[in-house]
């Protein structure tokens, strides 16, 4: 266990935990809503630090990234639990496993060996993933902070909950973050636990704090695919930066939603034309190899740079951050 960062302690033993945008009041004994944070005798700790469930090496595009660092690999992290409680989690047996569970599962492992691990691979990141990072700041802190003196790049892939004192904490040593953008309110609360404003909240902040931003959209057929729903997303992402690329993925039945088939290649064709025909750069379809909606086009001229089939890219005419035939700059970190 260690003591947990960014809460305060109340009276009667209670605490409160400023972390993620829950703000949980945790009585002693309890959880907070992730189900690792544990209240003891007044003190908030964390019950995952260092208690890895999950430790690979994927491909950037699979997180998804596609402006970052492209064709290389990136040491990925998790620990058990999360701060929603999505009905369609794909990662359901760890994101889940606390709020079923007494216990805390995983392999202990340091900050230092993450990072020598990452070395020894030629990871050039380390992503904190699989679940949400935010539940594990602590140990993600550390491990960032220690990559990043030396050189190696820090990624979240996040629902975007953290709160405003964690992302300013984090950001001077996080390097990139894609966000779930995952519909209205009325989904989040529904079928997250959640709320719509906090994630737009940390979208605006991650981008004001230099940290390269990505958001991605599960399409749920008949939950979040409307044209209204899709539209408020675009003009959102407008109004943050246009050049912010937006992944639109395909559902697959899972965990606790399993009344909708696999979303449409067709809806998630018609999202990506709405985005670009409203002014957004970057639009990319996910979970669908080789339909070529993961491709990325030179804003200006129109030109193929980037030709990707799932995590692979078989063609890159990019050019020192640049279209190799108008040199217009394509935003993103490419080096």
């Amino acid at each position: 266990m260690k003591e947990a960062m960014f809460y305060e302690k109340q009276q009667k033993q209670k605490v409160r935990c400023f972390l993620c945008a829950h703000h949980c009041i945790i009585t002693e004994g309890k959880r907070g809503i992730c189900g690792v944070r544990e209240n003891k005798e007044g003190t908030l700790y964390s019950l995952v630090y260092g208690k890895l469930i999950s430790m690979n090496i994927d491909p950037i595009e699979k997180k998804p990234l596609f402006h970052f660092l492209p064709a290389s690999t990136s040491m990925s992290v998790a620990t058990v639990g999360c701060n929603f409680k999505c009905k369609h989690c794909q990662n359901y047996d760890i994101s889940a496993y606390p709020k079923k569970h007494a216990d805390i599962p995983g392999s202990t492992v340091s900050p230092e060996e993450v990072v020598s691990a990452a070395e020894r691979a030629g990871c050039r990141s380390i992503s904190y993933t699989y679940t949400e990072p935010t539940i594990f700041f602590e140990f993600a802190y550390d491990c960032a902070r220690l990559a990043h003196e030396r050189g190696i790049k820090n990624v979240f892939v996040s629902n975007g909950y953290t709160g405003p004192e964690a992302a300013k904490a984090i950001a001077p040593f996080l390097d990139a973050n894609n966000i779930d953008l995952k519909g209205e309110d009325e989904f989040y609360r529904k079928i997250c636990g959640a709320r719509l404003q906090p994630v737009m909240d940390t979208i605006k902040l991650m981008k004001a704090l230099g940290v390269w931003v990505e958001v991605t959209t599960l399409l749920i057929p008949s939950h979040n695919d409307s044209d209204e729903t899709l539209g408020g997303i675009i003009e959102f992402i407008k109004s943050v930066d246009p050049a912010i690329p937006w992944h639109v993925s395909q559902f697959y039945p899972t965990y606790e939603l399993l009344d909708q088939p696999r979303t449409p290649v067709q809806t998630l064709r018609r999202a990506r034309d709405m985005g670009i025909a409203r002014d957004l750069k970057y639009v990319y379809e996910g979970n669908v190899p080789g339909e070529g909606g993961e491709n990325t086009y030179c804003p200006d001229c129109g030109e193929l740079l980037v030709h990707r089939v799932g995590y692979q890219i078989l063609l890159n005419n990019m050019k020192n951050g640049a279209c190799f035939k108008c040199s217009a700059r394509i935003e993103g970190v490419w080096q």
